[in-house]
């Protein structure tokens, strides 16, 4: 009877309605600037200018592709931003692992203060650490490089470390302490139990803060632009600031949304490669944590 009730209860079925309703909106609002970049990418000036914003692109104009990415230097601030993130990402992805696992896994003085240093460095805006790190980088003779800025990003400067610390200390808490034990009755040295045990046993939680950091440093603008002044160093958020204030006044609209097509593809691909162990590793870190 309590459950006839709630069924035909209006108010419940309003309810489930808004419910499925809210996801539906929620696509059309994510899925609509992203259709309107890529269809204005084929289009030419008086396409643009003239037709109405959701008219087909007639004719397809791909040569808005080939001009920006030759002509404007794309191409270059590509393989830059590629370089830069998958080094950051790989080294940050190293030390966030082995530093997790430290603090889940061994008891020792100052444990929870570092913990929390931390997680406390994530709440501090990027923008105070500028002018340290210019003067860090001087000294270093790593300013205005791309392994200067490979470095910044790695170590946390936009919060990817500090991140990838908390979210796989939950992981390595959960995992079972008998796993290492019976590791070290057969034999296994600490490096050995970490690399063939534990690593690979945190596979959903790397993946998951290997792509929020990679996505991070793709579309990191602020430390790039004051720590790089050379523009066959920029990287795709600076490129794309630069292209846009040139070409807004040279009215080449296809060629400038042609670059911010193909600044999305390569999130849209991750996205859709990983969309299973991100969410899986979400998920599951927080279950875990």
């Amino acid at each position: 009877m309590a459950g006839t009730s709630a069924a035909g209860n209006p108010a419940h079925g309003l309810a489930k309605a808004l419910v499925r309703l809210f996801p539906l909106v929620w696509s059309i609002l994510v899925i609509y600037p992203v259709l309107w970049t890529f269809f204005t990418s084929l289009k030419d000036n008086p396409q643009v200018l003239q037709g109405k914003p959701w008219d087909l692109p007639s004719p397809l104009i791909f040569e808005n592709y080939a001009n920006v990415w030759s002509r404007a230097h794309f191409g270059d601030y590509f393989v830059n931003s590629a370089l830069v993130t998958t080094g950051s990402t790989l080294l940050s992805l190293a030390m966030a692992a082995t530093t997790a696992y430290v603090l889940a896994r061994y008891e020792f003085k100052g444990r929870g203060a570092l913990y929390f240093i931390y997680v406390a460095s994530m709440m501090i805006p990027t923008i105070l650490g500028l002018i340290p790190l210019v003067f860090l980088l001087n000294t270093l003779q790593l300013s205005n490089s791309l392994l200067g800025l490979t470095l910044v990003y790695s170590v946390g400067a936009v919060g990817i470390l500090p991140f990838g610390v908390f979210f796989l200390v939950g992981f390595y808490k959960s995992l079972p302490k008998e796993l290492e034990e019976a590791a070290t009755i057969d034999g296994c040295s600490y490096f050995g139990t970490f690399f063939r045990i534990m690593l690979p046993l945190s596979k959903p939680g790397l993946v998951t803060v290997a792509i929020m950091n990679a996505l991070t440093v793709w579309n990191e603008y602020i430390m790039a632009t004051v720590l790089i002044n050379d523009p066959t160093k920029y990287t795709v958020p600076v490129g794309i600031a630069i292209m846009q204030g040139e070409m807004q006044y040279r009215t080449e609209w296809g060629p400038l949304f042609a670059g911010l097509a193909i600044s999305m593809i390569p999130v849209i691909i991750a996205y859709s490669v990983f969309q299973r162990q991100i969410t899986g590793g979400l998920t599951a870190g927080a279950l875990k944590g």
